[in-house]
This record gives structure tokens, sequence and C-alpha cells, in this order.
């Protein structure tokens, strides 16, 4: 449904032009030939160029050069680059939340918040090169908010706590896709696993680092646990520090006296 009924609302024009777009608040021109151009196809473009070439080689130059057209064709539509990766951003996030299921508990529910947001950072690397400008305002990254809060619906805590809750989980999501996203982008270019995870150095850090310069360090080097020579094949860093996280949020609902 469109939002145009509500643009003379004194509150809603003060919203940023890209955040505008997103809702619809904004009337795409209607100069030139029916169809030739739009919102849709200029933000499809720009994805197909970071998914390729990373965010970097997104330009309104580059996104109206691989459309045919004229980048000032491309400003008729969205008024700026800062515009643009607001409407990336907000197409990518547009994924089907899982219905709610009250048989499971909120760990549960947690755990599927936070993987599915790693996945993102997953499939688009460049999601996580966009600064971050504000909190998020445009309709499907709201879906996601949503979502995070629901993982808290039954917990007798403050807004200010859930949310807090919320930004927890997802920095950690964010930090962990990245993190993925970029180990991948190096397997692409030719690392290999054992070169991201500092096996083939062992040998050499095992001299390098001293026990008179790097006194806590020198005990993981030495074990070989820092390069992953020695990591138990039952640990998964990802689920280690998730469980810890979700641990911590338990503890602080029991402190609360809310043992559920």
């Amino acid at each position: 449904m469109s939002n145009e009924s509500k643009i003379d609302n004194e509150e809603i024009t003060k919203l940023p032009s890209g955040i505008a777009l997103s809702w619809g608040f904004i009337k795409q021109p209607k100069r030139g030939p029916k169809g030739e151009l739009s919102i849709d196809k200029i933000v499809d473009a720009a994805i197909q160029i970071a998914n390729q070439d990373g965010l970097a080689a997104v330009s309104m130059n580059r996104v109206a050069s691989s459309l045919g057209f004229t980048p000032m064709s491309l400003y008729r539509y969205i008024t700026s680059k800062e515009d643009l990766l607001v409407l990336m951003q907000e197409a990518v996030c547009r994924i089907e939340v899982p219905p709610l299921d009250e048989t499971i508990g909120w760990r549960e529910e947690m755990r599927q918040y936070v993987l599915n947001s790693i996945r993102l950072f997953q499939i688009y690397p460049w999601m996580g090169d966009i600064p971050v400008s504000g909190i998020p305002m445009t309709p499907n990254n709201l879906d996601f908010v949503n979502w995070a809060l629901r993982t808290v619906r039954h917990f007798q805590l403050s807004d200010y706590e859930k949310m807090s809750i919320l930004l927890l989980l997802s920095s950690y999501a964010k930090s962990v896709g990245k993190l993925s996203a970029d180990f991948e982008q190096a397997m692409k270019a030719g690392a290999t696993l054992d070169t991201i995870r500092g096996n083939d150095y062992t040998g050499a850090l095992k001299q390098l680092v001293t026990f008179e310069r790097y006194p806590y360090l020198y005990h993981v080097v030495q074990s070989g646990v820092y390069t992953g020579d020695m990591e138990p094949d039952e640990i998964d860093d990802f689920d280690f520090g998730l469980e810890r996280i979700l641990d911590g949020i338990e503890h602080y609902l029991n402190k609360h006296g809310q043992k559920d």
C-alpha cells in the first residue's frame, strides 16, 4: 500500500530522502518512456555491481553506465549515493521472518535471529562496508528489529533493556558475519584455510613470540591454539561466543528474578 496519503504529515516530511524513498513517500519521475528506468532497476543494478566488485565499485556513474543511461538520469530518481546505499541495504534485507513458534525457548529464537543476520553478511559481503549513520528506519530493516524484539517478548524488562539486548545480538551477528565474509573473499582470492587460520605459520610464530615480550600470549602460541593447530574439534568459535552471550542474558534475567 502506498504511503503517499501521509506525505503532508509534518513528522513524515522530516525523514531523510533515502528513508522516505524506502517507504514510497517520494513519487518517481514520469518523464521519458514508461518503464525505461525506475528506483528498483537502479538499486538492482547497484547491488549487482557490489556483489561482483565490492561496495567501493558502486558509483552513480558506474550504475548509470550499466543501465545505458547518463548519471543525470539516475539523479532524477535517487538524489545521492548515500540514498542509494540506504536503498541497497533495504532491498537485500527483504527476507521472510519465520513464523512465531511458542514451542521453542527464547535462546533458540535468538540463535535463529543471529544466524539469519550473519547469513545476510555472508551473501552480501559489502553490507558490512556500509557506514552506520543512524538507527534502522526503513521497512525491511524494521522487520529485523521487530523480529529481534519478538525474541524478548516475555522478558519482564524495560524497553531500554530489551533494545540493549537487541544491539548486543546484532553487533555480534555483524562482527561474525563480516569476519566470515572476509575469510570467504580471501579464499576466493587464493588463500587457503590453513593460511587464514595461521596453521602454515605456527613454527615461525613459536620462534617469534617469546615469553619475555609476550608473557600471556606465549603459552597460547606454544600450545598451537593461537593458530588453530590444537583447537578442539567440538568447539566452534561462533557457537562458543553466542552461547556465552546467551548465558549472560540468562544470568541477567535470573538476577532480576525472571526464570524464563
